[in-house]
């Protein structure tokens, strides 16, 4: 049998852009809530949105983790955890929009959240927060109870 090649790999995070936030930390769902809009604004279809944190709850980093269709997007822990990883991040708040309007989450949505919390506990990463967002406003899973 011939051998089998391994590839030699290096990991990086690179900076695409940057945006200044000047309340520096998160401390509510409404200041998360806030940078995702100055972020991304309006959307047409869902966006699942990684934000980073520090150990001061300052936002670090943020990625567009996966992109859905219209009424979909399915997100599984392990990419979500990659940025959180390599952005060396003490905790994660998760945020996505319903392009419907109404963000009252989904029984996919609470599921998701379960998941991200059980990951972040694995690896030492905090998830604080699963905000869905719609139509100028959000709910918080948290506020919620669902984790």
């Amino acid at each position: 049998m011939p051998a089998k090649r391994v590839d030699i790999v290096s990991l990086r995070l690179v900076k695409e852009t940057s945006l200044l936030y000047k309340d520096r930390a998160i401390r509510s769902p409404k200041d998360g809530y806030n940078l995702f809009k100055q972020f991304l604004g309006e959307l047409d279809r869902e966006y699942f949105v990684v934000m980073c944190l520090d150990v001061k709850n300052q936002p670090t980093a943020m990625n567009v983790c996966h992109i859905g269709s219209l009424n979909a997007s399915i997100v599984h822990p392990r990419e979500v955890m990659k940025t959180a990883i390599l952005s060396n991040s003490a905790s994660i708040l998760v945020l996505h929009n319903h392009p419907s309007g109404q963000p009252e989450p989904s029984s996919e949505d609470i599921d998701v959240t379960k998941r991200l919390a059980e990951a972040g506990n694995i690896i030492g990463i905090d998830l604080l927060d699963h905000l869905i967002v719609g139509d100028g406003r959000y709910i918080s899973l948290k506020d919620k109870g669902y984790f």
